[in-house]
């Protein structure tokens, strides 16, 4: 199957890796679908993106809703027949809450469950079965396809204040394995990326914070991340990576 009868979808797009992951993919593929809440999110990717005579789409989506993940998908059914999903992204970062864990309620507790947890088990569950479609096409399909997932430090270990973060992030790491192990004999490659550093994005250029002192490259270039997770997509069969890990050269591990 010629790449033109792909596309792929990407969920969490904004103006840092979501971004650099849309167009990485967009040049694989004809058309990209992107996910965000707001078009705000999306709007301006969409027309970078097509303005180099490509496609794209803006689809307004919820993940943490299944209704609102259903209706993306059917909308994304509607321009695709006879086209299969060559990739999955889901770069969804959710709420950030840093607070002391006394003064936490429990609904700021939830939000990390709900990006990490329930956002992803409702992606995941929408979108294996298209990538399972996929896969039985073997060989007639340019890269396995895959279900490629972005984590954080907080994946593998609880910062102090962070513990819903950590929570969503922790859910997210394991359901990736799980899923690793049981769809990757069906030809589905589920792989898991720990970012591990800030990303340079125009919202930290605009805060003024200095990560790592202001080193040069001390903060991951979002190009570089979408490199990465291409080079996952494409991965043959015969040796696939479930999970990398993402740093600065100076940051601290």
């Amino acid at each position: 199957m010629a790449a033109s009868n792909l596309y792929a979808i990407i969920a969490g797009v904004g103006g840092g890796t979501g971004r650099s992951l849309a167009l990485k993919f967009s040049a694989a593929y004809p058309t990209v679908f992107l996910l965000a809440r707001s078009p705000e999110s999306y709007d301006s990717i969409v027309k970078e993106i097509k303005a180099s005579g490509r496609n794209a789409v803006g689809i307004s989506t919820d993940v943490s809703s299944a209704s609102s993940v259903s209706s993306a998908l059917k909308a994304i059914a509607a321009e695709t027949a006879n086209k299969n999903l060559a990739a999955a992204v889901y770069n969804v970062g959710g709420k950030f809450v840093r607070k002391p864990f006394l003064e936490l309620t429990e609904e700021e507790y939830s939000a990390g469950f709900e990006a990490g947890g329930r956002g992803f088990f409702n992606f995941a569950h929408g979108t294996l079965p298209l990538l399972l479609e996929t896969a039985a096409l073997k060989e007639a399909v340019p890269n396995p396809p895959s279900l490629l997932v972005t984590g954080a430090t907080a994946s593998l270990k609880g910062s102090a204040l962070c513990s819903s973060f950590a929570s969503g992030k922790f859910a997210l790491r394991a359901t990736t394995q799980s899923l690793a192990r049981e769809f990757g004999p069906k030809g589905v490659h589920v792989a898991h990326a720990i970012i591990d550093g800030a990303i340079d994005t125009p919202r930290l250029k605009e805060s003024g914070w200095k990560v790592n002192g202001g080193e040069e490259d001390g903060t991951i270039a979002p190009d570089a991340i979408a490199d990465a997770y291409y080079w996952l997509h494409t991965q043959p069969r015969s040796a696939w990576t479930q999970e990398i890990d993402i740093r600065p050269f100076i940051e601290k591990w």
